[in-house]
């Protein structure tokens, strides 16, 4: 891939779901393919260099004009050298530093969005035990009430068995007195 400023300014990453920014692997790989084709074009500057000092200095035959010739080309071809090393840098720093802002960025997101998620625990959990209190507090009173309802009818229950018991002897007793004083003897009636 023939990697070219204009590229570099107007490469556009894509958006990654649910999250704000850019897909970290998408940018770590679009800044890989930069350094890769930075370093190419270093490689091809400093064996042109290398070919232009080569054939400068066998077109001259002189030790004193190969001198200055060789001179006077390397200065210019250095600075451009300097100008591309300096502008691929600037490049790669700037990527640099957007990677680092996008992955910073998602960092934040992320602890942000984890905080919200313990602190919306945090309020559920005191919710549910809130209400399991509740809950608890109401079921101890109906439990309360309930064995209160018990003893007041074990309580019947008992006075109703005594005044049951007393009203049958009473009963078994007045059947007794009715029948000694009702027995007239045998030979009285007759047989």
């Amino acid at each position: 891939m023939a990697l070219t400023p204009d590229d570099v300014v107007h490469k556009e990453f894509q958006h990654v779901r649910f999250k704000d920014g850019f897909d970290p692997e998408e940018v770590d790989d679009y800044l890989d393919e930069i350094v890769v084709e930075w370093r190419k074009t270093l490689e091809e500057n400093n064996e042109l260099k290398a070919k232009l000092a080569a054939f400068e200095s066998g077109q001259n035959t002189g030790p004193v004009a190969a001198a200055p010739v060789a001179a006077a080309p390397t200065a210019p071809a250095q600075a451009s050298g300097a100008s591309a090393t300096g502008t691929s840098a600037g490049i790669i720093e700037l990527a640099q530093r957007l990677h680092d802002e996008h992955v910073a960025e998602g960092e934040s997101k992320r602890r942000q969005l984890i905080a919200d998620a313990e602190a919306e625990v945090a309020r559920i959990r005191t919710e549910a035990e809130a209400k399991q209190r509740e809950e608890s507090a109401r079921l101890e009173r109906e439990r309360n009430t309930l064995e209160g309802r018990i003893t007041e009818l074990r309580e019947f229950e008992r006075d109703y068995r005594g005044k049951l018991r007393a009203m049958i002897e009473g009963q078994l007793r007045d059947l007794d007195q009715k029948s000694t004083s009702d027995s007239t003897p045998v030979s009285a009636i007759g047989l």
